[in-house]
């Protein structure tokens, strides 16, 4: 025992050191539905993989249609943390992260794809159509799941780039008792906490008088806590040479305009359960029950030290702009050809001062801080019960089902006022804060900004922690809610004909019918003290300092930076998302002390009003009502061509939709009645695939399918939403919208050079017509005589954009004080061109598995690798304006033919063809792996390249996200054959976020700098 238990030691460290030379060399290189388909499908075993491939290659090989597969070797033992992480390992399929958590996946280039469980339809806690967040799922409750490329008939339409359906664990197909218990600690380092997470297993086949029963029921209890460091440095307003600002130079720059440190902190509370029950009365008839209980918790607690009010004249006038640097802004794709936008200066490095000018006006960036928890909390269900009967030649299933998810979205967003005691102070009628002197760098790629050292009238860190100098500036409170459910049914026949024909093994044929629901309340409030005439004797935080707090003061702590503010008083984020009923009321009762002491000094005769309960917002209710029926029919086909077997499936699906919406009628804040809008449609989905070994050991595959995509439950909604913030664009729904449309065309070809081994290469094309798009309308902001943006403050806004009467903060968008103001207005169409998308995608697997006999010990090494290139066709004939943030990029350029009127594009304004969000165009993922002598190691790096977001931000230009790259490894070591013991490590070389304005590469806007976590766990299989 003591020699194995040697060579197991020795083994740890020659493997170990293996895996860390690779991960050195990868750092390296950083720094330069399924429905009883027989399908085409790529499995990759996640856990246990040398033992396996060859059966995993072996299903692969003999399935029709284009899909690919993960399995868990045990439940519980895949080494990601959730869904979304799960499905990184998929060829072709790319993820994006909120404070380092996978949240998004894409299918080949886009988020429209849809999640079931099981076979089985589930429903969002939004209003989008993919079903269940991808976060909400642990992957410990995944047997296995399925990504389909290419559909067939009878799969379920509604997806753009794949169907996702995950696999749980059936009691009848275990071949013995199943008892897993997993025990884990996860430790985040950026957020600081170290999270527990455990999971069960039970499952077992039986025998009674009445026939044979199957359980398996998995619940899972996870808690995490993570962060992220996001920085933003505004470069998106002009100062022009002949402007007159003392600050202008002989050239024209973008100046600084807003500066924002972020700590976005999510706690997540996780709590599933599935169960699955069989029961075989009959040799031909098995009855089933699954089901899926969700219960999660998404508290937000971030907080924000941010510079506002640097738009005014005298701030602009008064900044010292040390250093600039050369944008080159590239090019973009306009109207009438490519736009060559040339090279800008923007400003680097400087300080923004306070004092007086020689106006009498204050010079003050203002220093606010802001408490977020804008949070979730979501119970999910998913219920189905069905039947398999088999008669003879005729397979028949039946199932009902029940979906549903039922969200509040508790907020409670709260604002102070840093008023620093030195230099000019607020003057009643004239200014609500003062200046804080800042200094800037945005220099090496790292934006920064901090107080300036050593300035004149620069606070301490004891003023800056002091809650008598913080005044209460405002609070947005929500309570909405969003109900969502599917009611469905279906039937399938599956016939046997293959002694009849030559060519078909089976006809299938099959009714779905489902209804769709989906009702949004949005119910918030919000109080504001900004105004200088009506709320300057505003209470201080010294009145509720109870509720006050330090902010967290390790900003530096990602990247070790120069500039940041590490003090400042926030309120309480945990007690504003335990317990928001104690902040208001806490704030309240110092209202009315601070208006009791107000008015007895005579600074005012009437006390200023108490914060108010959320209301619901009537504009914004919407309750939709969908109900769709589906027949297809189907043929499997099974024939030789000259000794080369043929396989696959052709078919049509025929889909036939009703939907109706009901928003509010509303007059004077009153519910006058009801609006209704009602549309139906329906589509013919035809839809085949093939599969031939043309020769022994190389499969061709082919696939052609038409699907839909429907648009999301709020663009189609009859309501307007509107926000409190006057940065925020007012969103309206838009009944008219139609289905997008999509066809796909795939051809593969896969080469099995062992039982474990293969390489493929993959093209697809898809035409994609209909594409839903977000378009603006934004107000006009001219400026002022003191170098204020002046928007609208009256409606209609014959400027533009729409007014919003919810507005109690105009902020930075106009000096007048009060309530409403003309913002940006946003809805969604159909794009009336035709988009194509075209890629290929790689794979390749192998170990050392057949040279035992020669390696021994590192005959346990493999590799599992994929890469995906895809490209849109720029097919998209709608064009975006870029006059966002006052037409800035225009007028910095010199572009003003907004009608394309002269012969020359060098005048042209900046307008931008609609791209497709969120598409990389280039993706890998590399795995190298050691499994043998109880030793599992493995090592994942994945990279993607840029892709364009739906965020419109600087000049209404959408936000674009950097190359990014994650390396992750896991260890887990076998004690014995009940218990094993792993180590995993998630975003070692932590890799930030970075975001870019115009176009990659051009102006840096943003950075994201994330955890790295790692998370030690113990298993036992009883």
């Amino acid at each position: 025992m003591s020699v194995l238990n040697t060579k197991k030691l020795r083994l740890v460290v020659a493997v170990s050191s293996a895996m860390a030379c690779v991960s050195m060399n990868v750092y390296g290189q950083n720094e330069q539905v399924s429905n009883g388909e027989d399908d085409k499908t790529e499995v990759i075993e996640v856990r246990g993989i040398r033992s396996a491939l060859a059966s995993a290659l072996a299903e692969k090989r003999s399935s029709d249609s284009i899909k690919e597969v993960i399995q868990a070797e045990d439940i519980g033992k895949l080494p990601d943390q959730n869904l979304a992480e799960v499905l990184e390992n998929v060829t072709g399929v790319q993820i994006d992260r909120t404070a380092g958590v996978g949240t998004g996946v894409q299918i080949r280039g886009t988020n429209a794809n849809r999640v079931e469980i099981n076979g089985v339809s589930t429903v969002g806690s939004g209003n989008g159509r993919s079903g269940i967040s991808f976060d909400d799922l642990p992957a410990a409750l995944i047997s296995s799941l399925e990504v389909i490329k290419v559909p067939s008939a009878e799969t379920v339409e509604g997806s753009v780039g794949g169907t996702i359906n995950l696999r749980t664990l059936r009691g009848l197909s275990l071949d013995e008792q199943l008892f897993s218990v997993r025990a884990q600690a996860e430790n985040s380092d950026l957020a600081d906490a170290t999270s527990p997470r455990v999971s069960a297993t039970f499952g077992d086949n039986f025998d009674t008088d009445y026939g044979r029963v199957g359980l398996v029921l998995t619940g899972s209890y996870a808690e995490q806590q993570v962060a992220s460091f996001d920085p933003r440095f505004d470069r998106d307003r002009e100062v022009l040479p002949d402007s007159g600002s003392a600050s202008a130079e002989a050239f024209p720059f973008l100046r600084t305009q807003f500066l924002d440190q972020v700590i976005s902190r999510y706690e997540y509370e996780t709590k599933n359960f599935t169960g699955s029950i069989e029961f075989e009365p009959l040799d031909n008839l098995r009855l089933y029950f699954d089901g899926t209980v969700n219960r999660q918790e998404r508290a937000q607690k971030s907080t924000r030290a941010y510079i506002s009010g640097t738009g005014g004249s005298a701030v602009v006038d008064n900044t010292n702009n040390t250093a600039f640097e050369t944008i080159d802004l590239g090019s973009i794709d306009g109207p009438n050809g490519s736009l060559d936008l040339g090279e800008v200066q923007a400003v680097l490095t400087g300080t923004l001062g306070v004092g007086v000018d020689s106006n009498n006006n204050n010079i003050d960036p203002n220093l606010r801080t802001n408490t977020i928890t804008g949070s979730r909390v979501t119970d999910s269900n998913v219920f189905a019960t069905g039947f398999d009967l088999l008669l003879d030649r005729l397979a028949l299933t039946g199932e009902v089902s029940y979906s549903s998810s039922e969200s509040t979205f508790p907020r409670l967003n709260t604002t102070l006022d840093f008023i620093n005691p030195n230099g000019p102070q607020p003057s009643e009628g004239l200014s609500i804060d003062n200046g804080v002197p800042i200094e800037f760098d945005a220099s090496g790629g790292v934006l920064q900004f901090g107080i300036a050292e050593n300035a004149e009238f620069g606070p301490s860190s004891e003023e800056l922690l002091n809650p008598a100098n913080y005044a209460f500036r405002g609070v947005g409170v929500g309570r909405s809610t969003q109900d969502n459910s599917e009611t469905a049914f279906r039937i399938d026949g599956d016939y046997d004909i293959s002694d009849l024909n030559s060519y078909f093994s089976g006809i299938k044929a099959g009714l779905r019918w489902n209804k769709n629901k989906a009702e949004s309340n949005d119910i918030s409030t919000s109080s504001n003290f900004s105004n200088p005439n009506t709320t300057f004797y505003r209470p201080t935080a010294a009145l509720f300092a109870d509720i006050v707090t330090a902010g967290p003061s390790n900003f530096n702590d990602a990247d070790g930076r120069r500039l940041y503010i590490p003090d400042y008083l926030t309120i309480s984020p945990d007690l504003s998302f335990s317990n928001p009923d104690q902040i208001l009321d806490t704030i309240n009762a110092a209202i009315s002390a601070n208006n009791a002491t107000q008015i007895a000094n005579g600074n005012i005769t009437e006390g200023y009003a108490t914060l108010s309960d959320p209301e619901l917002q009537l504009d914004s209710f919407f309750d939709i009502e969908e109900e769709t029926t589906a027949l297809y029919l189907q043929g499997d086909f099974y024939f030789y061509v000259k000794d080369i077997p043929i396989r696959g499936n052709i078919g049509v699906r025929y889909i036939d939709t009703e939907i109706t919406s009901v928003g509010n009628n509303v007059e004077n804040g009153e519910v006058t009645g009801v609006r209704e809008e009602s549309a139906s449609y329906d589509y013919y989905l035809p839809r085949f695939n093939l599969a031939a070994e043309v020769v022994d050991d190389l499969v061709i595959r082919a696939g052609i399918a038409k699907d839909i995509r429907r648009p999301n439950f709020d663009n189609l909604s009859t309501s307007i939403n509107f926000p409190g913030g006057a940065g925020s664009a007012v969103s309206v729904g838009n009944p008219g919208l139609t289905p997008e449309e999509v066809i796909s065309y795939d051809l593969s070809a896969e080469y099995y050079f062992s039982n474990s081994s293969f390489v493929s290469i993959g093209l697809f094309h898809k035409e994609r017509t209909d594409i839903f798009a977000a378009v603006r309308d934004n107000p006009e902001e001219p400026i002022g005589e003191n170098g204020q943006i002046e928007r609208d403050i009256t409606a209609p806004c014959e400027g533009g954009g729409i007014f919003n009467p919810t507005v109690t903060d105009r902020n930075v968008w106009s000096s007048v004080p009060g309530t409403g103001i003309c913002v940006p207005l946003q809805t969604t169409i159909n794009l009336p061109n035709e988009e194509t998308q075209t890629g290929i995608e790689l794979a390749f697997q192998h170990d050392l598995s057949e040279y035992e006999d020669k390696l021994g010990w590192a005959s346990g090494f493999g590799v599992i690798a994929n890469y995906t290139y895809q490209e849109a066709g720029a097919g998209i004939e709608t064009f975006r304006p870029a006059t966002g943030d006052g037409n800035a990029l225009n007028k910095l350029l010199g572009r003003t033919d907004t009608d394309q009127s002269t012969a020359t594009l060098a005048d042209d304004i900046v307008e931008e063809r609609i791209e497709l969000e969120d598409l990389s165009q280039n993706a890998y993922n590399i795995t190298l792996f050691y499994d043998k002598y109880d030793l599992s190691v493995r090592a994942r790096y994945t990279w993607r390249s840029s892709f364009k977001t739906g965020d419109l931000i600087s000049f209404d230009m959408p936000r674009i996200v950097d190359d990014r790259a994650q390396l992750n490894m896991s260890v887990s070591y076998d004690i014995n054959d009940t218990f094993s013991v792993g180590l995993d490590g998630i975003n070692l070389l932590r890799e930030d976020r970075t975001e870019w304005c115009v176009n990659e590469g051009a102006l840096l806007c943003a950075q994201g700098l994330t955890d790295r976590r790692i998370v030690l766990g113990v298993t036992a299989n009883l």
